[in-house]
């Protein structure tokens, strides 16, 4: 995985945790809505950093 992937991984982590720990409704509203966007850019880092040769002859 790339330094970036890796990074918004933690982060989805992180924020996942800090919903499931806190009790306050809008701190774990807030803290899941973050962790969804961290979540897609986890998948958006992966999909660009991943490098697929594609050989177009079929050899």
């Amino acid at each position: 995985m790339s330094k970036p992937a890796w990074f918004f991984l933690c982060l989805t982590l992180i924020t996942g945790f800090l919903g499931f720990a806190t009790e306050s409704p809008g701190v774990q509203a807030t803290a899941f809505t973050v962790s969804a966007v961290f979540a897609s850019l986890l998948t958006l880092a992966l999909i660009v950093g991943r490098r697929i040769k594609f050989d177009p002859l079929l050899r």
